[in-house]
This record gives structure tokens, C-alpha cells and sequence, in this order.
């Protein structure tokens, strides 16, 4: 169910965020406690404020109302993803490229599942990060095809 709730909500947003000259990051709708949240993760190259995100929220939530995709109370939430925003899509990768990255993959590979470091190229079927173990900087080679998720990643000097 969740997943035809954000296909309905992606539909419903992505003219307004085109108009708007944003981009969606994620949509996910979740249950927390008793509560269910519809979490639209909007942004663009300066970033998003607290204005676009109330602008998409008026306007998405008419259309939310107009259609009443969802037969359960929720509440509405359109934010900024934050410094460690996921990296959904492989344009989403490609952009990362210089910057941090954290990358879970689905196997192991070299005997783990997890990676971080500076992202140095990808070319649509691998990635390649440069990552530190213990004290030595190295080069790793992940399939893309067999990450679980990707992140940017705040490292702290």
C-alpha cells in the first residue's frame, strides 16, 4: 500500500517542484508510533528554505485532498534531506562525485558490507571510492548494481 501512495505522491508533486525549479529526493510513508508521516524530501542546487518547503507542502496537500489517496490520518512533512542525503539515483551518484560518501551494499565485497570515502569516479555500472583502512589510503571498485544504499556522508576533521 505504502508503495502506491508514493507513486500518487510523486505524481502529484512533480509538476509543482518542476514549476518551482526543484528536485524530489525521496518520498516515504511510514508509521511511527501510532502516528503515519507522508515525508516528501525536496531540493535543489542552493539548497531549499523553510518557504519553498511550506509552498510545496499548501500545494501538494490540496492535491492530496482533492484525490484522498490515503485512508488513514497522517501528517504531511516537506523538508531538505540534510547534509547526508541519500543517493537515490545514478544522476544522484554522478553529482556525488568529490564529495563523501556512505555506501551499504547488498554483499560483501573485500569482507564488508560498508563503505565510506571520497567518491572518484562512477561511470554507470561502478563506483570508485577512495577509502581509508586503518591508516593506509586505498582504491575500491563497487558494483553498482549491488548497492543497498548511498549516502552523502559529514566527515569530521
Amino acid at each position: 500500500m505504502s508503495k502506491k501512495i508514493t507513486e500518487t505522491t510523486e505524481e502529484l508533486v512533480t509538476p509543482i517542484l518542476e514549476e518551482l525549479n526543484l528536485e524530489l529526493v525521496d518520498i516515504e510513508f511510514v508509521k511511527e508510533g501510532k502516528n503515519w508521516f507522508l515525508r516528501v524530501f525536496i531540493d535543489n542546487e542552493k539548497g531549499v528554505d523553510i518557504e519553498e518547503c511550506g509552498t510545496v507542502s499548501e500545494r501538494l496537500s490540496e492535491k492530496l485532498d482533492t484525490i484522498d489517496p490515503i485512508e488513514q490520518a497522517y501528517f504531511l512533512e516537506v523538508s531538505s534531506p540534510g547534509v547526508e542525503r541519500p543517493l537515490k539515483k545514478p544522476e544522484d551518484i554522478a553529482k556525488a562525485v568529490g564529495k563523501n560518501v556512505h555506501i551499504k551494499m547488498y554483499e560483501q565485497i573485500d569482507g564488508s558490507k560498508e563503505f565510506e570515502g571520497k567518491l572518484l569516479e562512477f561511470d554507470g555500472e561502478t563506483v570508485k571510492l577512495q577509502v581509508k583502512v586503518k591508516t593506509r589510503s586505498t582504491e575500491v571498485e563497487l558494483p553498482y548494481n549491488k548497492i543497498a544504499s548511498a549516502r552523502l556522508a559529514v566527515v569530521f576533521n
